[in-house]
């Protein structure tokens, strides 16, 4: 069984998402947030497998609560989940251990195999992410040097609308295959 918690400051979203992943034979919802210094203290008193966490929370952003996991439950395994990112604080996440990065556009399916994934050891990233912080690997491409970044919407409507050659990209920067759309 994996544990999981799920923090976001949207209820609505919250919930929908621990209702639908609770469906889900191997995964079980341990505790739900919605702030970042709640989903710290949940997950150093429920130890969770898996974070699942939104990206924009009153408090702490998720970014900081992965720094926070990180350092105090490396066991702990963050995906954060988001309607929109500046490409300096994906990258900037990916940097402090994130183990997936992902739009809220996922489906509730998709999600629960992300987690799975995370848990076993592999990066998720979704692809309209990767694209907008590109391969260079530094500053945020909006010449400024302040870490945020342009929101990424233009390059998820681009992925959006265009066919996948194979889905997620996976820690070795590979597609991770998937058939008829499904897992």
């Amino acid at each position: 069984m994996i544990r999981v918690l799920l923090a976001d400051d949207e209820p609505l979203i919250r919930g929908a998402f621990a209702a639908l992943l609770s469906l889900e034979s191997d995964l079980e919802i341990v505790a739900e947030a919605a702030t970042g210094p709640e989903a710290i203290e949940m997950a150093l008193h429920r130890r969770p497998d898996v974070a699942v966490l939104d990206l924009h929370m009153p408090g702490k952003d998720g970014v900081e609560v992965v720094e926070r996991l990180t350092e105090a439950l490396p066991s702990c395994k963050t995906v954060i989940v988001t309607g929109h990112a500046p490409p300096g604080r994906v990258r900037r996440a990916l940097t402090h251990g994130v183990s997936g990065f992902v739009l809220k556009a996922v489906s509730a399916h998709e999600l629960a195999a992300i987690i799975r994934s995370v848990h076993t050891g592999s990066r998720c990233i979704d692809p309209a992410l990767a694209d907008a912080v590109g391969g260079d690997g530094g500053g945020d491409g909006d010449g400024d040097g302040d870490g945020d970044g342009a929101p990424i919407e233009e390059a998820a409507e681009r992925a959006a609308h265009k066919p996948r050659q194979g889905g997620w990209i996976n820690q070795a920067g590979a597609p991770t295959r998937r058939s008829s759309g499904q897992w």
